[in-house]
């Protein structure tokens, strides 16, 4: 195993931690830039979607991998952003400024949501969120003067100094500047005072307390920040659908979104994206199974709710941490190789929880 021997204070918190992570990060981010130039249209899209539900997944992993605030109603957040920049840019207002626009409101409307939601926990709070999820939803459909109701509304293409970003190029461009900010505020916001207070609370909310954590000021600060993060991840959701209606942010995404976060590992930075590639590309999957499988069983329309419900229980049930988890259990076997010890990650378990992922 790789060992790093640190001698100052810099050193220790650098974001790589050794020459592997400058190597491999730096091999991604080159890959991810010429990505443009190097694949069909089609699979650009998908990896554009794969970006703005890593966005949205790094808000929701802040609030429930590292604060441990279930929601079940995060789909209204990226509802929120969604219409906001959709009104907001048709109506000519600047493209960032409507992103920002779209943050800030999703982010009021994550206080407001959190005030309430101070008092319960676990499945109460599920159930709080959840019923949350169904009032937004309600809204965008009744309120036909500003979201156009049950009609849609149209987006329109984003500008920036006169340059039209509507291309599929320039628009994931536009999508990986974001995901790339986003994740460095999010890994330095963990290494800082407030991110080691949401642990705390995560791991126990008494011991939090006890040494002076105030619980309602970062529970309502981690509601915010997580909901600001769905509004942008909605506000280029919309712009890359080009048209938004409400039943596009119903129960059934917000539960999409909760698997995200599930499956790509709880705790981990890292999963919000692996749990992004998950959603993007498991319905790709079952249709390319579906003409392996009996026409009694392809044909079905519930296949791809079993496929997800099946895959879900299979990872509660043998792999907690996600896929990121199952990475690092074939990492720690290939270093270990052929001194690996069966059980090695259940006596980890010993350790504190508050030694997070990465």
């Amino acid at each position: 195993m790789r060992y790093t021997f640190k001698t100052s204070y810099t050193q220790d918190i650098d974001l790589a931690k050794h020459g592997g992570h400058v190597f491999w990060y730096s091999l991604l981010g080159a890959a991810l830039i010429v990505a443009p130039w190097a694949l069909p249209e089609y699979w650009l899209a998908q990896l554009t979607f794969v970006l703005i539900y890593g966005i949205v997944g790094l808000g929701l992993m802040l609030l429930a991998g590292f604060t441990g605030q279930f929601s079940i109603g995060h789909a209204a957040f990226l509802g929120t952003g969604a219409y906001t920049q959709a009104v907001l840019n048709n109506l000519g207002v600047p493209f960032p400024l409507a992103l920002v626009a779209a943050a800030a409101l999703s982010a009021a409307v994550g206080v407001v949501v959190a005030l309430p939601a101070l008092r319960v926990k676990g499945i109460y709070l599920g159930i709080a969120t959840l019923a949350f999820g169904f009032i937004v939803e309600e809204v965008f459909a009744r309120w036909e003067s500003v979201t156009g109701g049950n009609s849609g509304l149209h987006v329109k293409s984003p500008k920036l100094l006169g340059i039209d970003l509507g291309s599929s190029e320039s628009f994931y461009l536009v999508c990986l500047l974001v995901a790339v900010l986003c994740t460095l505020a999010i890994l330095n916001l963990l290494r800082s005072p407030t991110g080691r207070a949401f642990v705390a609370i995560r791991d126990s909310e008494i011991s939090a307390q006890s040494m002076g954590i105030h619980l309602a000021r970062y529970k309502t600060m981690s509601f915010a920040i997580s909901a600001a993060l769905a509004g942008l991840g909605g506000a280029l959701y919309a712009h890359k659908l080009s048209f938004i209606s409400p039943d596009q942010f119903n129960i059934l995404q917000s539960i999409d979104l909760l698997l995200l976060v599930v499956i790509g590992g709880l705790g981990s930075v890292h999963g919000a994206f692996l749990g992004a590639i998950f959603l993007i590309a498991m319905p790709q999957l079952i249709a390319l199974g579906k003409d392996w499988l009996p026409p009694v069983v392809g044909q079905a329309p519930g296949l791809q709710g079993l496929v997800y419900g099946l895959v879900l229980i299979a990872f509660v049930l043998f792999e907690p941490l996600g896929l990121y988890g199952r990475w690092l259990k074939v990492r720690t076997w290939l270093q270990l190789f052929p001194f690996y010890r069966k059980g090695l990650f259940k006596r980890q378990k010993s350790f504190t929880k508050s030694d997070r992922l990465r």
